[in-house]
């Protein structure tokens, strides 16, 4: 069985690249392996919205959002209003939906995973509050992103640790069943996001 591979990215080194329709910034987070910001199956991305507007199109593709650091923003999608979505709330939306944007109260840090519903299954929580928090996945690719204090993970018998906010920890190529366990001095605050290739 060949073993999996496992990448730790720092939040210092990920590269910012503009927004599809140049209204925001984004930093790419990682991405499918022999992906690019340009073409993907899935990425992960941090993005700053300073001021209401659009998002961009990606069409084809699933997303889902989380607010990381503000108040909150409210979507209208496809002309339908939305709750406010408030920081660590997930929400998912199909990127060929028309969506704009309104801050609750001043500039927001948001979290996103787009993916290709057609290629992937995809699961995203939020792990908060006390640790430690065990899980177990068979999910070809596993990423943590740490949105607190440093911040360990265990898979199986290794242990790595994600010493910075926003650092994240990829895990590809999984065979079989395995545990993963989430420890930190601070209570936890971290994303799990679990995806697996659709069969033929």
């Amino acid at each position: 069985m060949k073993p999996a591979e496992v990448h730790l990215y720092r939040a210092a080194d990920y590269p910012r690249m503009p927004w599809r329709n140049g209204a925001g910034t984004t930093q790419e987070v990682a991405c499918n392996p022999g992906g690019s910001a340009a073409a993907f199956d899935w990425r992960l991305s941090i993005a700053d919205v300073a001021q209401d507007g659009g998002f961009s199109a990606f069409t084809g593709l699933q997303r889902i959002i989380t607010v990381l650091e503000g108040r909150g923003i409210q979507l209208t999608v496809d002309g339908r209003e939305q709750a406010p979505l408030a920081p660590r709330q997930a929400y998912a939306f199909s990127g060929d939906a028309h969506v704009q944007c309104r801050l609750l109260d001043g500039p927001i840090r948001d979290f996103n995973l787009i993916y290709a519903p057609a290629r992937y299954y995809a699961r995203l929580q939020w792990v908060t509050g006390a640790g430690p928090w065990t899980f177990h996945s068979a999910a070809r690719s596993v990423l943590v992103l740490n949105a607190g204090a440093a911040l360990t993970v265990g898979i199986d018998a290794a242990v790595h640790t994600l010493p910075s906010r926003y650092d994240c920890l990829h895990v590809e190529g999984q065979e079989g069943l395995a545990e993963y366990r989430l420890e930190g001095a601070a209570p936890l605050d971290a994303c799990v996001i679990e995806l697996s290739p659709r069969r033929a």
